[in-house]
């Protein structure tokens, strides 16, 4: 728990729980274990099996009722990485009990759950995070740097391509929610610049998945600039590509590798640090509570993402291009 001494705070430590410890949950757990100032108080999850593993490689108390780990007054905020479908269920609860929340992507699976959520989170005066961890990669960071140095000049358009085998895990949503928002929420944050219209193309051809399994989505942000993105379940190899193209030159971004390259007037040899972005988020996330601060990812940027897939989605169903202005 926070410790408090004199009217300031203490870098003492913060007090956390993760509900949903599967693939993501899991990664949160192993993240808070090792974090410096951070306590893993409780994790939890509908599986026992998991639990009791996670439980005991984490020297952890576990829960198999979310609820319960809530009702501990100890805990000062909370991770929840459980199914799209039951964010909203789980982070209202979570509100309620006073904890700050860190919500994996996508914020929630309709608009009116995200606004319900951010809107109670406001009125209570919780910390309201969304998991886009894209932003927190090393590469990602240096890209936002030299763009903002003009170093390409300005931007005209950028192609993202992120695509690879299909995850057995994901039974909820489709590829566009799943992936495509990761890219639609990176070019928000290096344009720096809305969205303003969606144009989507998706298919299924899996049969073992109920939703798209691919999407090819475009999107016209203020100032003219167009992001084009390609996302698929199809692909036997994983690829994460990004490249931005300006009036003075190109930045080309592989998110596995970490690694950037700049071509044009400007080239240069980009030295980067390498880091665990899920690392860096929750990092900050526990900042920002320590420090009283405004999360570097708020539940305003989740519910801007999701518009944006929220069109792409709209926009392959009617076959027309979506105003984000349409999304309510």
């Amino acid at each position: 728990m926070i410790n408090v001494k004199n009217g300031g705070l203490i870098v003492d430590n913060v007090t956390v729980g993760v509900i949903g410890v599967g693939a993501m949950g899991y990664n949160h757990a192993r993240v808070y274990h090792r974090l410096e100032n951070t306590k893993l108080a409780g994790i939890s999850d509908v599986s026992e099996n998991t639990l009791a593993k996670v439980a005991k490689k984490y020297d952890t108390q576990g829960y198999t009722n979310y609820e319960d780990l809530l009702e501990n007054p100890e805990i000062d905020l909370v991770s929840i990485c459980v199914p799209t479908t039951h964010h909203h269920k789980v982070v209202m609860s979570a509100i309620e009990h006073g904890k700050h929340v860190l919500v994996e992507k996508p914020i929630a699976f309709t608009l009116q759950e995200a606004e319900e959520m951010n809107e109670a989170a406001k009125e209570k005066g919780i910390k309201f995070a969304t998991g886009h961890v894209e932003r927190f990669n090393p590469s990602i960071q240096k890209a936002k740097e030299l763009i903002e140095n003009d170093v390409i000049g300005d931007i005209v358009s950028a192609s993202a391509k992120r695509v690879g085998p299909f995850p057995p895990r994901i039974k909820d949503v489709g590829v566009a929610i799943d992936l495509a928002i990761h890219d639609l929420d990176v070019m928000y944050y290096l344009f720096n610049e809305n969205a303003i219209q969606v144009y989507a193309t998706m298919g299924s051809i899996l049969e073992k998945c109920e939703y798209e399994d691919h999407a090819e989505i475009m999107t016209n942000f203020e100032n003219g600039i167009t992001g084009i993105l390609e996302v698929n379940w199809l692909t036997p190899y994983k690829r994460r590509e990004l490249e931005i193209t300006g009036t003075d030159g190109i930045i080309s971004i592989d998110y596995i590798d970490q690694s950037i390259d700049v071509y044009g007037k400007f080239a240069q040899d980009v030295k980067i640090q390498h880091e665990e972005p899920l690392k860096e988020e929750l990092k900050s996330f526990v900042n920002s509570v320590l420090k009283d601060s405004e999360p570097e990812i708020t539940g305003d940027d989740g519910i801007n993402a999701l518009k944006m897939v929220l069109a792409a989605n709209r926009s392959s169903k009617e076959q027309i291009p979506i105003h984000i202005n349409d999304i309510k």
